[in-house]
């Protein structure tokens, strides 16, 4: 007897796609809420191939208008903080909520908006006025002034780093009380007011910090600043302006988180620090320390970034430890119950940059096809029985060795493609090439903007239906035949990595859309994999909100 479960799960698998994606092609809306979360960890205000920043916001908007339950928004503002790593989405979900319950807004205030380039990043939305009202509110005010009176010397001396706004934009008009002298000798260091205004705090009330930082720019020599920076704690693009030679840059290096140490490799190997044998052992080891990694929350597609473009010149330890970084970074990927199928959108729009386009040199290099890649690749390494399918509007013979370092794995893969798209062919060729293997499902990774399926223009699959859709339901065939009647099925995740409201097969008991592209995204899916009906919206659901006496102080 056939698995009655599983097919009464699919007596509606060819319903007609009703809607038409950014692309022109077939398709199936998200429910309002499922399309709210894809939008909150894959926005970035920023143009992409098929949106521009006006449209994603207007998008957000209407949205979270359809969206009644304030305590999702709260609970979706730390989900696309904490889990996807964002940094405007978040704050554009906190200030939406500053305009429905301003309780709430408080309750997951200070854990949303956790450093200060996020506290400028919603600064700059009020005064866009993004959701209305372009000023602070009472109740914003009050929050901004609890994180300006409580947030540690260091965290206010980093939200000092950057314009429009600056701090003493926000200190201007939250017009915090200071707590203390040191305090308000803080906030007129910082605002550029005359010390004379500061009374009756004086320059003795600094904190230590800000002395030895004013010390360190005044310091005439690299051995006087190489003394000051011993004691010193403030980051290093605080400093950089000031750095008198190869000895400065050498000591600053040692200040550096992995982070701030990936992203300025070439800055450091200009400034020669890497002649050094010694700093390029000490950096190596600091791209690799584990502990730190997983504090900063790096994503291997970051350690890719900085792989794919170190300069020729970059000693080949500090390369390898990029290559090692990115494994320990992706060690949180779980084994599937079973190999799968991974279909890699290589197409023409996935070479647009993960994070949109912005102005001129601030536009990551990093594409939606190299993020791509480096899932694949990641899902391949641990579990080295799947099969990695890269397409367009082919399907391409992949030859890999999953024990290939991930990031020569993901670097070979991004290189195939650029045509259209055809989120069909990784199932269709499984389905004809892999037909005696089996396979706990398929995993489709792509910007989910499919026009094409086989012939026809725009998609069309049966009855109407998706050709993705048309292919799963072949697949699903084919794999019971192959694992008997008790096989509880294979499942299908299509992994949206754009801020999209449509996909090509909608959620069921044995399909999985999520968005985003942090490693929290393997976590849900090998749960999925695993039989477990864990969702996207569910985990978000999950989050468990401050409680309500940390609110307003």
């Amino acid at each position: 007897m056939a698995n009655k479960s599983l097919f009464a799960g699919l007596k509606s698998i060819f319903t007609r796609a009703p809607v038409r994606n950014a692309a022109g092609g077939l398709a199936y809306a998200l429910p309002p809420r499922h399309a709210l979360a894809q939008i909150a960890v894959t926005g970035c205000f920023h143009g992409t191939f098929y949106a521009d920043a006006e449209e994603q916001l207007n998008t957000l908007r209407a949205l979270i208008a359809q969206e009644n339950d304030n305590e999702f928004l709260a609970k979706l503002a730390i989900y696309s903080r904490e889990r996807a790593g964002m940094k405007d989405m978040p704050a554009a979900l906190v200030l939406a909520l500053a305009s429905r319950d301003t309780v709430l807004m408080h309750r997951v205030f200070d854990r949303v908006i956790d450093n200060g380039r996020l506290l400028r990043t919603l600064f700059q939305m009020i005064r866009a006025g993004a959701f209305g009202r372009n000023s602070l509110s009472s109740s914003l005010q009050r929050a901004f002034q609890r994180w300006l009176n409580t947030a540690s010397v260091e965290k206010l001396l980093s939200a000092s780093i950057g314009r429009d706004p600056s701090l003493r934009d926000i200190l201007r008009l939250a017009r915090p009380v200071p707590i203390d002298n040191t305090r308000r000798a803080l906030f007129g260091w910082l605002t550029d007011k005359d010390q004379a205004r500061w009374a009756p705090a004086t320059a003795a009330d600094l904190p230590e910090q800000v002395r030895d930082l004013i010390a360190f720019r005044e310091a005439e020599s690299a051995d006087a600043q190489v003394a000051i920076l011993s004691r010193l704690r403030a980051r290093w693009d605080l400093l950089a302006d000031a750095a008198r030679g190869t000895a400065t840059w050498t000591a600053l290096a040692r200040t550096m988180g992995p982070a701030a140490l990936r992203m300025n490799l070439n800055t450091l190997a200009r400034q020669g620090v890497f002649n050094d044998s010694q700093m390029v052992e000490y950096v190596a080891n600091r791209l690799t320390d584990a502990k730190e990694l997983h504090r900063a929350r790096e994503l291997p597609y970051q350690f890719l970034a900085a792989y794919l473009h170190v300069q020729e010149d970059i000693p080949q330890k500090i390369k390898a430890a990029l290559q090692k970084a990115a494994e320990l970074a992706c060690k949180n990927v779980p084994k599937l119950p079973g190999p799968v199928v991974i279909g890699l959108d290589v197409s023409g729009s996935m070479q647009s940059p993960i994070t949109g386009r912005r102005r001129a040199g601030a536009t990551t290099k990093m594409r939606c096809v190299d993020v791509a890649a480096l899932f694949a690749a990641a899902i391949l390494r641990r579990n080295p029985d799947s099969v990695v399918i890269p397409f367009d509007t082919q399907a391409y013979a992949a030859r890999l060795d999953p024990s290939d370092a991930i990031l020569s794995l993901a670097d070979r893969l991004a290189r195939y493609g650029g045509g259209g798209t055809d989120c069909a062919l990784p199932l269709a060729k499984a389905n004809r090439d892999f037909r005696n293997r089996k396979f706990a499902g398929c995993v489709l990774i792509s910007d989910n903007e499919s026009w094409v399926y086989r012939d026809q223009d725009f998609g069309f699959g049966r009855n109407g239906s998706t050709g993705v859709l048309t292919e799963w339901q072949e697949f699903v065939k084919n794999q019971v035949r192959l694992q008997g009647s008790e096989f509880t099925g294979p499942r299908l995740v299509c992994i949206d990595l754009q801020p999209n409201t449509t996909a090509q097969a909608p959620d069921r008991t044995d399909i999985l859309n999520i968005g985003g592209f942090s490693d929290a995204v393997v976590g849900v899916i090998a749960a999925f994999l695993g039989n477990d009906a864990q969702r996207f919206v569910t985990e978000i659901e999950a989050i468990e909100l401050p409680a309500p006496q940390t609110a307003v102080q």
